[in-house]
């Protein structure tokens, strides 16, 4: 399979020579952190889920003039003078979102996933908190409020209910949970997944829906091998009077690429749904979100509801990686990180791995490494320690907790971006499970076994750095682009 990034090695090149040269004559260590990161990605098998690969266009659309102009509020309506270049770009970052993923509306400013989760869940309640309780006191703003409405509206406001995923079953932290903000602004619930095949039942669903009665239903997560069917979902939110919140930050490359569609598909029947726009849509650090017209004017209200000014230069190299995400050559590319994904899970099976749901259906997979006698931490470590880049992640009800879990989170997109076919991916889960296998805990202090503690048999991780370099120098990073 073939590099899947579009670029020009030799324009690169030139471009990244140049570019680095102005920042040594400055800071010549940050040069030099910059032309290690790109050996260390080059030289690692990546297969962390949530990351991938930008292509230069992406990277270079970043490093200018653009970061310099300050742009608080929406297009057309700034509170700065001399935006309209900032205009231009959000604009065709917003117009290249909405013909995309066939959405109505588009608001790019975000500046990561909790930044769109934040706009998405403060335009829900001023749209269906805030506009009743202004109209009912007949105001047009709340600073036109008396004191004793106002105080009315701040308790509304912060004593509404949330009902998402589970951290042990996949959900995200952004989605109520108390460590982030989002779980000190709701009365959160979870739901979860089957305890015998870990997927999704509906109909649990729909009951705890119906005894929670939240004011919003999020779907989507970090850490859930399967697709979700947004349809039965909104029919559960429509059915208790909720705001359908789809958070596809972590699939969006796949909503792109035409591989979920129909009831997988989540734009047409969320409410509000967010994303990030770098892992699997392979674009620049930051956030979306895309939303039904009755929600538009509250979105757009991210700044300076909860954002600070927006990144102009970040805006400009959304516009960019989502015209590359409209063109053919990225629906190939989803369909294989969905292909390579299978392939990865069967290769993992058919040699011993225990994984969660048994299987995938999208771009992650998901090993429960208890099978091995590990923690999560330990599996991952001795993965790192053997050129093999992963991260633990807990699994359903999770005997380990959060920080040592019991699971190894792995996932397509970036391999795939350079290009590793599904026999390549079978090579990756035999050196995973050979890897697992030599890797033993050692004894605690106390006398028990450690969870962080591990040994790997001799010669083990040597072995599987060379077998990577083989697949790596097989599957060039950015091939052509040099540095020197």
């Amino acid at each position: 399979m073939s590099q899947s990034l579009p670029f020009d090695a030799a324009q690169a090149s030139a471009a990244y020579r140049n570019a680095l040269d102005v920042i040594g004559a400055v800071e010549p260590n940050v040069a030099g952190a910059i032309r290690s990161e790109l050996a260390d990605q080059r030289a690692s098998l990546k297969l962390i889920a949530s990351e991938n690969y930008a292509s230069p266009a992406v990277l270079l659309t970043m490093g200018t003039w653009l970061s310099d102009k300050y742009a608080e509020g929406t297009i057309g309506h700034r509170f700065y003078a001399g935006c309209q270049n900032i205009d231009t770009v959000e604009q065709l970052a917003a117009d290249h979102a909405m013909a995309l993923f066939g959405a109505p509306h588009a608001y790019v400013q975000p500046h990561s996933g909790i930044d769109a989760n934040l706009v998405a869940f403060w335009a829900i309640l001023a749209q269906r908190i805030e506009s009743p309780a202004l109209e009912k006191a007949g105001a047009k703003h709340v600073n036109d409020l008396s004191e004793a409405d106002w105080e009315t509206l701040r308790k509304a406001l912060g004593n509404q209910r949330a009902l998402g995923m589970s951290l042990d079953a996949g959900g995200h932290l952004t989605h109520g949970f108390r460590p982030n903000i989002s779980g000190k602004m709701f009365h959160q619930s979870s739901y979860g997944t089957d305890p015998q095949t870990g997927l999704l039942d509906y109909e649990v669903v729909r009951a705890r829906a119906r005894e929670f009665k939240p004011l919003i239903l999020i779907a989507g997560y970090s850490a859930y091998p399967r697709k979700i069917d947004f349809a039965k979902m909104r029919e559960i939110a429509d059915e208790v009077g909720a705001v359908l919140m789809v958070d596809m930050a972590h699939f969006a490359g796949l909503v792109a690429g035409k591989v979920f569609t129909g009831d997988f598909d989540p734009v047409p029947h969320a409410h509000v749904t967010t994303t990030t726009t770098h892992k699997s849509l392979r674009g620049p650090r930051g956030g979306m979100v895309l939303c039904q017209p009755e929600f538009a004017d509250s979105v757009d209200r991210g700044c300076p509801m909860v954002l600070g000014g927006p990144l102009g230069h970040v805006m400009a190299a959304k516009a960019v990686a989502l015209a590359e995400a409209r063109l053919p050559s990225f629906q190939t590319y989803a369909q294989n990180v969905a292909s390579n994904a299978v392939a990865l899970a069967e290769g993992l099976t058919k040699r011993g791995a225990h994984l969660v749901t048994g299987g995938t259906d999208n771009h992650l997979v998901l090993i429960d490494v208890s099978a091995f006698g590990l923690t999560g931490r330990q599996a991952e470590s001795a993965l790192l320690d053997s050129g093999i880049v992963t991260n633990r992640n807990a699994i359903p009800r999770d005997p380990n907790g959060a920080w040592y879990t019991s699971g190894v989170r792995i996932g397509t997109p970036a391999l795939t971006s350079r290009g590793f076919d599904a026999a390549e991916f079978d090579r990756v889960a035999e050196l995973i499970v050979d890897v697992l296998t030599a890797t033993s805990p050692t004894a605690a202090p106390s006398g028990g076994a450690s969870k962080a503690k591990y040994v790997i048999a001799d010669g083990v991780a040597d072995k599987t750095h060379a077998a990577a370099s083989e697949l790596l120098d097989a599957n060039p990073l950015y091939p052509g682009l040099e540095l020197a």
